[in-house]
C-alpha cells in the first residue's frame, strides 16, 4: 500500500516517464501502464491508486506536462520585442516543438474515443488558457472566453496539419499556424471595432452581461470549470 503521508505526484511522474518509452510502440494502453509500473519499480496494485484510469491519467498528465514545459520556456523567454500575434504564434510552436509527434499522435487517438472526447476537449481548452496566461492576458470578460475558444481551434487543427506534415523542419506547419493566427487577430479586430460601433456595442452589451454572469456565478468568485482546464 502506498504511504498516504507521501504526495503521489513524484510517483505518478516517475510512471508516466516509463510509459513514454512504450507509448510510441503500444499507445496510452493497459499493456503500456503495465510495463511503466514494472520499469518504474511501482507495484502495480499502488499504481491503478494512483492512477485509477491507468494509461489515460497518464496521457493526461503527458499533455499537462507539455504545456507546464511551454509556459515556462515563455517566461524565461517572452519574447517581448515580437508582435503580439508573433508572439501567440510562437507559443502554439513552442508547444509542438517540445512535444515528441509519436506520443502525440497516440494521445489524438485516444482522446478521439467517445468515452475520453470531452477530456481531450479540456486538455486542449487548458492550453489555450496556458498560452493566454503565458502572454500577460487580463481579460476578464466575454473576450476570456472567445480568446481560449478562438486559440482552442487553432491549436487542435494545426496539431493534426503537424502530425501530416513532412516538409523539412515542419516549414508548412508554421505557414499554416501563421495563416490560422492571422485569422484570429481579423476577428479580434472586427470584434474591437464592432463594440466601438454606436450600432452595435449596445447589441453586444447583453451577451457580454450574460458571460459575466456565468463567469461569477451567485456566492462564487471565479469561473465554473476553470480550475479544471489547466
Amino acid at each position: 500500500m502506498p504511504d498516504p503521508h507521501v504526495s503521489p505526484e513524484p510517483r505518478r511522474a516517475a510512471l508516466l516517464d516509463a510509459a513514454l518509452m512504450h507509448v510510441p510502440f503500444d499507445g496510452w494502453s493497459d499493456e503500456t501502464f503495465r510495463a511503466a509500473a514494472r520499469d518504474a519499480g511501482i507495484d502495480l496494485a499502488e499504481a491503478r491508486l494512483l492512477c485509477p484510469r491507468g494509461a489515460v491519467d497518464l496521457a493526461v498528465d503527458c499533455h499537462r506536462r507539455g504545456d507546464a514545459e511551454m509556459a515556462a520556456r515563455l517566461a524565461a523567454d517572452p519574447g517581448a520585442g515580437l508582435r503580439f500575434r508573433d508572439r501567440v504564434a510562437r507559443a502554439v510552436r513552442l508547444r509542438l516543438e517540445g512535444a515528441d509527434r509519436e506520443v502525440v499522435r497516440r494521445g489524438a487517438t485516444l482522446f478521439a474515443l467517445p468515452q475520453h472526447a470531452a477530456t481531450g476537449a479540456e486538455l486542449v481548452w487548458g492550453t489555450a488558457d496556458a498560452i493566454w496566461r503565458a502572454l500577460g492576458d487580463g481579460s476578464d470578460d466575454l473576450n476570456w472566453y472567445t480568446k481560449r475558444a478562438t486559440l482552442s481551434a487553432v491549436h487542435a487543427a494545426t496539431v493534426l496539419y503537424w502530425l501530416g506534415d513532412d516538409s523539412p523542419g515542419q516549414a508548412e506547419t508554421w505557414a499554416f499556424l501563421d495563416r490560422r493566427i492571422e485569422d484570429v487577430m481579423r476577428i479580434e479586430s472586427a470584434k474591437a471595432k464592432a463594440r466601438e460601433n454606436p450600432v452595435l456595442g449596445p447589441l453586444l452589451a447583453g451577451p457580454m452581461k450574460l458571460a459575466e454572469r456565468i463567469r461569477k456565478p451567485r456566492g462564487t468568485g471565479d469561473l465554473p470549470g476553470r480550475g479544471a482546464a489547466r
